[in-house]
């Protein structure tokens, strides 16, 4: 199944691919709540849709996928960290290391996104997601492998001057990765992508372009961890629920932070608007977004010191 939600005067509706249309559940349910039902609850939706509205592809409003109950966003290419670090440590290979990201920031596939307040330097990350199906807690890669619903396209919008500044300190990306998320436009489920499974890994090709211009690519089957350890060891001491989303991380030449320290002299410059990103994953579709200006910053002090600086 390829499911999405479309926008609608009704309000968001469930959509299932059918051929050249997506047809149509009634008003109401999400796709968070179809996920939460279960396998009853999917194929009470194949069966329904049946004689529901039709739309064709092309004239599709596609809204954001579903609202998660949360975002992890993982980093599992050795390329990626190699380029932007200089040197893979050895440690990095001992578990698989994430960040929670904000679930009310996520964007249609074809949404525009606007630029952060004060981001000068913000940036495009190719990834692929993927989507908890049923909860489950301290799951072994096996069980999390029955857990997994389906896949989805992910961009992880990071501004890399926030970032820099973040980092300097032991908390974490926040604005940083605070602004958009774009995930779709379809929830592929894993069914679909059984013959895209390698010794255990799927295997998709990947490809990012700025403004019809390829500039990055890779395959999932080159990630550190498989999706189904990432769902494990997430949920390691808690509980992963259905609708949770974990980002792959950023594959090897996947965003601009990368090309400007391998190729600075002919590199493109930081996202502006006007800009277009073309995200397209095999099985998976594309996404496109083109960025336009923010909001201008609502201004926050800077904090009382306390602590006089050593003269």
């Amino acid at each position: 199944m390829r499911l999405t939600t479309l926008r609608t005067g009704d309000g968001p509706r469930v959509g299932l691919l059918d051929g050249d249309v997506i047809r149509l559940l009634d008003a109401g349910p999400t796709l968070l709540d179809v996920i939460r039902g279960g396998d009853e609850a999917l194929a009470d939706v194949a069966r329904r849709v049946r004689s529901g509205d039709a739309v064709p592809v092309p004239d599709a409003p596609f809204g954001p996928l579903l609202e998660p109950p949360s975002v992890r966003d993982f980093l599992t290419y050795e390329a990626h960290l190699a380029e932007l670090a200089g040197s893979v440590p050895d440690e990095w290979y001992e578990k698989p290391l994430f960040y929670f990201s904000n679930p009310a920031s996520i964007t249609g596939p074809y949404d525009e996104v606007r630029i952060p307040p004060l981001a000068t330097q913000l940036d495009y990350e190719l990834e692929v997601g993927v989507v908890v199906g049923r909860a489950g807690s301290d799951l072994t890669p096996a069980q999390a492998a029955n857990s997994i619903l389906g896949y989805t396209i992910f961009n992880d919008w990071s501004a890399r001057d926030l970032q820099v500044h973040e980092f300097k300190f032991p908390m974490g990306p926040s604005k940083s990765k605070d602004a958009a998320i774009t995930l779709g436009p379809w929830l592929v489920t894993a069914d679909e992508l059984a013959d895209h499974v390698q010794d255990g890994r799927l295997a998709l090709r990947t490809e990012v372009s700025l403004n019809g211009v390829r500039t990055g690519g890779d395959v999932t089957s080159n990630m550190a961890w498989s999706f189904a350890e990432l769902v494990a060891y997430a949920s390691r001491g808690t509980v992963v629920r259905p609708g949770d989303v974990m980002g792959s991380g950023t594959c090897g030449t996947g965003c601009l932070a990368e090309i400007k320290r391998s190729n600075p002299d002919t590199a493109p410059g930081w996202l502006a608007p006007g800009d277009v990103v073309r995200i397209e994953v095999e099985q998976l579709g594309y996404i496109e977004n083109r960025l336009v200006p923010g909001p201008e910053p609502v201004e926050i002090p800077s904090g009382r010191r306390r602590i006089r600086p050593e003269a």
